[in-house]
């Protein structure tokens, strides 16, 4: 790395004094740049290259996990740290995207709560088996549960209650029914 910066601005400074400024050896500067470029360094190279087109393919939006997904696609074998390190040198962020809703998993049934329809999903007559629902809805101000009752014989919902908690209370609270 100073031996790059020394390289950099050979025109404007003196390279030895770059070099004592530095504190490396100007014996070792020249031994360095008459050395080949190493096989890690030409395949970096390469791969930056190659991360940057895919970078400006996807309009600036992939980050280093998608672009490593797209190099593995196509058949160029490299780890995520490398190329987020590559990335990091070349100035190129992606755009992270908005964190996926993700579902409580289902818990026990509350103590007093029976199965009464035990998957018995029709009825003969209104008004003898109902079932409840909860959906989520996303307002400006934040989650709304919008709780329904709906009878399966006639498949109307016969009422209906909304709350921004999601609660036991949901459906009993602000209960609009027929």
């Amino acid at each position: 790395m100073r031996y790059q910066a020394i390289d950099e601005f050979k025109t404007v400074y003196p390279v030895r004094l770059m070099c004592r400024c530095l504190r490396v050896s100007s014996s070792g500067y020249y031994a360095w740049r008459g050395r080949a470029v190493s096989t890690t360094a030409a395949s970096n190279q390469v791969l930056r290259k190659r991360i940057k087109d895919i970078h400006t393919d996807s309009d600036e939006v992939f980050g280093c996990g998608r672009i490593r997904d797209e190099l593995l696609y196509d058949g160029v074998p490299c780890g995520l740290n490398r190329v987020a390190r590559l990335m990091r040198l070349d100035g190129l962020r992606g755009i992270p995207q908005k964190r996926r809703w993700q579902m409580k998993p289902a818990s026990e049934r509350p103590e007093g709560i029976e199965n009464h329809l035990d998957r018995q999903f029709s009825a003969e007559a209104p008004n003898q088996k109902w079932v409840s629902d909860i959906t989520y809805i996303r307002t400006g101000e934040g989650w709304l549960y919008l709780c329904i009752v709906k009878d399966f014989c006639t498949g109307i919902i016969v009422g209906w209650s909304m709350s921004s908690r999601q609660d036991t209370e949901v459906g009993r609270e602000n209960w609009t029914g027929s």
